[in-house]
């Protein structure tokens, strides 16, 4: 199966959906002030380690990958694609702070809402022999995309808008490194 994801992976079309490096311990203290990281749980030097790594992995196995890279508004989500795409420009998209939110006290309107928006995203085919790489949050258990490790994959291949999507598989950084010998 790792072998074909990784052919599956070169040839492109897909969506890379990766949670954010080792963030500090702590509470994130947004209200609204994203520039301010003195108020968010930032990476780690693991978490800052991690995010490199992964990027250096993606050329590693020739993964071509789109420009811009998306992130959430979070330092933590920014500097992990900063560090994993160093010639790559970011593109913040605030939508991925609602997956964020996804852990708090939502109803299951607001909560059904943002995952629909979500889905919509997922399914929307990056350019043809590219992957789209959307660096973010990971989900409450059982919810959107389950719970991600920090620095993991959801490798996701979009069926086109109002379609749906398939998950083709769910990586750790470990796995990532190793695509070629599972």
């Amino acid at each position: 199966m790792e072998k074909d994801l990784l052919k599956l992976l070169k040839e492109g079309g897909l969506i890379l959906y990766a949670r954010h490096g080792t963030a500090t311990v702590g509470v994130d203290q947004v209200n609204g002030l994203f520039q301010s990281c003195q108020y968010q749980r930032n990476l780690s030097e693991q978490g800052r380690h991690e995010a490199v790594y992964y990027g250096q992995m993606l050329r590693y196995w020739q993964i071509p990958i789109l420009a811009p890279i998306t992130a959430s508004p979070f330092c933590r989500t920014i500097e992990t694609a900063q560090l994993a795409f160093p010639n790559v420009q970011v593109q913040i998209d605030p939508f991925l702070f609602e997956i964020f939110m996804l852990d708090g006290n939502l109803s299951t309107v607001q909560q059904n809402s943002i995952l629909m928006a979500f889905q919509s995203m997922l399914e929307m085919k990056p350019p043809e022999g590219i992957n789209r790489v959307i660096i973010g949050h990971s989900f409450p258990k059982n919810v959107g995309l389950g719970v991600i490790p920090n620095m993991g994959t959801v490798i996701i291949k979009p069926k086109g808008l109002g379609q749906g999507y398939e998950i083709l598989g769910k990586l750790t950084l470990e796995d990532l490194a190793k695509l070629d010998s599972i």
